[in-house]
């Protein structure tokens, strides 16, 4: 919505109202900046700090604050030149430090990231591990598809951590001891 203190005191009270029935979480999105569908895994928003928190965050943040999602789903889009889906400032700074978001993010389905100064690449899910970002949607079933992610390169080199592994985990299986499943 243009307007985003109406905008996420619906999406707070949608949130609370179907989340009052034990068996139902609600996913927020498009994190963040979502504001086209022409070449949205390609357009890269260039935003100032301010314009970012006054507009295009504060929507989230009360949903986050107030409504208590289980998820959140990260854009397709760039913000300032990385990938929703790989920003640590989104990702980890602001929903998880700043507004105490304890769900987990997940991707947009067949989303892209890109390392700072890089160019996208569907391949690049270390980008989304090293952000927090706990799902990538959606992981294919075949060996060869599967060969082409860089999460091991990346972790045998030490651009990631176990603990981030760890980390991201640990989100996921909270998330899952809390649904009816268990």
């Amino acid at each position: 919505s243009e307007d985003p203190i109406l905008a996420g005191t619906l999406t707070a009270a949608v949130t609370k109202g179907v989340q009052s029935k034990k068996s139902c979480g609600v996913t927020i999105k498009h994190f963040a900046c979502n504001n086209q569908e022409d070449n949205r895994m390609g357009v890269d928003v260039h935003v100032s700090e301010r314009a970012l928190r006054e507009i295009y965050l504060r929507g989230f943040e009360i949903a986050v604050k107030e409504g208590n999602p289980v998820s959140i789903m990260t854009s397709y889009n760039l913000i300032n030149g990385i990938h929703a889906a790989n920003s640590k400032d989104l990702c980890m700074t602001v929903a998880r430090k700043e507004w105490g978001f304890e769900g987990i993010v997940m991707t947009d389905w067949w989303a892209v990231a890109n390392w700072e100064g890089e160019s996208q690449d569907r391949r690049n899910r270390a980008a989304m591990v090293q952000a927090q970002n706990d799902i990538f949607m959606v992981c294919p079933d075949t060996e060869r598809e599967n060969a082409l992610d860089n999460i091991k390169a990346e972790y045998t080199i030490g651009k990631i951590t176990r603990g981030q592994f760890q980390r991201n985990a640990k989100n996921v299986l909270k998330f899952a001891l809390n649904s009816l499943a268990m």
